[in-house]
């Protein structure tokens, strides 16, 4: 198939593309690079089936309509403002890019007739009220700028299928970790803390710390993002993915650190948009998909620290 992934330079777009690429799919990318790098895509230079990188910007029209000219079986769209601190400090980056951005692909893909796989994220989510975990008919709140532009991509691109039966899926994976993540600051929380504990620094929480999250390691998501490409039985749907456990802040700190006295809790930068308990239930993926997560929070943690250690 011709695959075009946007975002594909990012964290969870270059393991996308490294899945494509390995069933010998043909692979376009465009990334702006705002998150992701071309270093993420270096390993792919030599790979046959790796046809072109673009660097260029969903907000670019006339990029989108060159690109669309190679008639894309399916558009995984990962492109987006992922930090949801940020979209607080500066709503607008995050609408355009996350809602209008969003809109301009979806229209390249209906034009051609292209599947799309919107990734949204698991921040559109109140919290979980039990140990069912969240399914994807629990209540949706706009707690961020960044959870309200996602909610706002969801429903566009959900309205493609219902007005065109334009072959669409949404997919909301839950906290996503691993090799490739920034460990900076706008890197994931696994990302950073491994990194402050391999030198020797302090882990800093926001608030109690017993706010909890349901931790996906990277190579479970792309698998799950990849067989929502291509599987009908998924169109029209919105479909999880998680670990199906989740963890407090506290706890997780505790496991990378291994030292109570090297945990300090500062304040929280924007406490309103904080959700006090993530917890996934994947069975429609299950069900529908055949998907079920295989690396544990612990393997998944050891994978990331021996990543980061190989390459500070």
């Amino acid at each position: 198939m011709n695959i075009l992934v946007t975002g594909g330079a990012g964290f969870i777009g270059r393991w996308v593309v490294k899945k494509l690429l390995a069933n010998h799919h043909n692979v376009w990318v465009l990334d702006n690079l705002s998150n992701g790098t071309e270093e993420n895509l270096k390993e792919f230079e030599e790979n046959k089936n790796f046809i072109e990188f673009t660097k260029g910007d969903i907000k670019d029209n006339l990029v989108l309509e060159k690109l669309f000219q190679n008639n894309y079986d399916v558009c995984y769209h990962l492109a987006a403002s992922i930090n949801v601190q940020d979209s607080i400090d500066d709503p607008k980056t995050t609408f355009e890019n996350d809602t209008i951005g969003t809109f301009n692909v979806l229209e390249q893909c209906r034009k051609h007739n292209t599947k799309m796989v919107f990734m949204s994220t698991c921040m559109v989510y109140d919290k979980a009220n039990d140990e069912a975990g969240i399914t994807e008919s629990d209540p949706i709140k706009p707690a961020s700028p960044y959870a309200a532009s996602k909610i706002a991509g969801e429903n566009i691109v959900l309205s493609y299928w219902y007005a065109y039966k334009l072959p669409v899926v949404v997919v909301r994976p839950f906290n996503t970790y691993g090799p490739f993540q920034k460990s900076g600051g706008e890197g994931g929380v696994i990302a950073i803390f491994i990194k402050k504990a391999l030198k020797g620094e302090s882990l800093n929480i926001y608030g109690e710390g017993s706010q909890t999250r349901d931790l996906l390691y990277v190579d479970d998501c792309a698998n799950f993002v990849v067989q929502a490409g291509f599987s009908d039985q998924v169109n029209g749907e919105i479909v999880n993915a998680g670990l199906g456990r989740d963890i407090t802040i506290n706890d997780l700190a505790l496991i990378i650190s291994g030292d109570t006295k090297k945990i300090n809790h500062i304040e929280h930068i924007h406490p309103q948009s904080e959700i006090a308990k993530l917890l996934c239930n994947y069975n429609k993926a299950k069900e529908l998909l055949g998907w079920s997560p295989q690396v544990s929070l612990e393997d998944g943690i050891e994978k990331t620290k021996s990543w980061i250690k190989s390459i500070e």
